[in-house]
């Protein structure tokens, strides 16, 4: 049986309990026994996987590899997901790399089939690195269960300090932003832009972004957000936001909330 996280508020003060009890939840939920049985079996046998088909015919450990990366739902996508490993990620014309969601890169760079030499499943650190993201993800995931806009949070909040010390161009960064479409979701929601900004051309999205960001936040760069206190920032107006969009507070309280955060 799995441990099921337990969130009891909506909006920022559901947030704010979450942090408050994060260790003590992720700890109990990491030593529930499904997942120590998925983390066992992976650290056990990955070890003997060294080519992407290899992984194809283990559907446990496929199972767990894409879980790592939130990639749950291709588990029955097996000739793509062979052609996302096997391509790897060093050509141009990679599969991984043509994707809008940058999940399909990460995880084929992670494992490393179609890159340089050896597969990074031969390594002795490699288990126990898709092993933590494995259990972050799935809590992520149990969250969202209950809440999505929590798990959205804390998806951010990993994702984005990444995406913020890449050191990519400033624009570059954007991007990154833009092609990850959990992190995108928060910024949309945070800055009151339109789902439909996708359809516009990217130089388009991207000014749009950059303003927005401009004036909630004094900056028009990605990397205010490396820091946690920038990061907190932006979860709390994206919370406010999302709460007022899905009708859980009164609206002279939502638009007076709204108002504090954004100027």
């Amino acid at each position: 049986m799995t441990f099921q996280p337990v969130v009891p508020l909506t909006g920022y003060s559901g947030w704010a309990f979450l942090n408050r009890t994060m260790e003590s939840q992720k700890e109990a939920f990491n030593e529930s026994s499904n997942i120590r049985r998925d983390t066992d079996y992976f650290k056990e046998n990955i070890g003997s996987i060294e080519t992407a088909e290899d992984l194809m015919s283990d559907r446990r450990l496929l199972s767990i590899a894409l879980g790592a990366f939130g990639l749950n739902e291709d588990i029955g996508n097996t000739y793509f997901i062979q052609k996302v490993l096997t391509d790897g990620t060093v050509d141009d014309d990679a599969l991984a790399n043509k994707l809008s969601d940058k999940s399909y890169l990460e995880f084929s760079k992670a494992f490393g089939f179609g890159d340089f030499g050896s597969p990074n499943t031969t390594l002795s650190e490699f288990p126990d690195k898709i092993i933590a993201k494995y259990q972050d993800t799935q809590f992520e995931i149990a969250i969202g269960e209950q809440d999505d806009s929590m798990r959205l949070a804390l998806n951010l909040d990993r994702e984005l300090a990444t995406i913020a010390n890449k050191g990519t161009s400033s624009n570059g960064a954007w991007y990154g932003v833009m092609g990850n479409t959990a992190v995108r979701t928060v910024f949309e929601t945070a800055l009151g832009l339109p789902t439909s900004i996708g359809s516009l051309d990217l130089e388009q999205q991207l000014t749009a972004f950059r303003e927005k960001s401009e004036r909630y936040f004094g900056d028009s760069e990605v990397s205010q957000f490396a820091t946690s206190d920038k990061r907190e920032e932006l979860v709390r107006l994206f919370l406010v936001r999302s709460e007022i969009t899905q009708g859980n507070v009164g609206n002279s309280a939502a638009q007076n909330a709204l108002t504090l955060l954004s100027s």
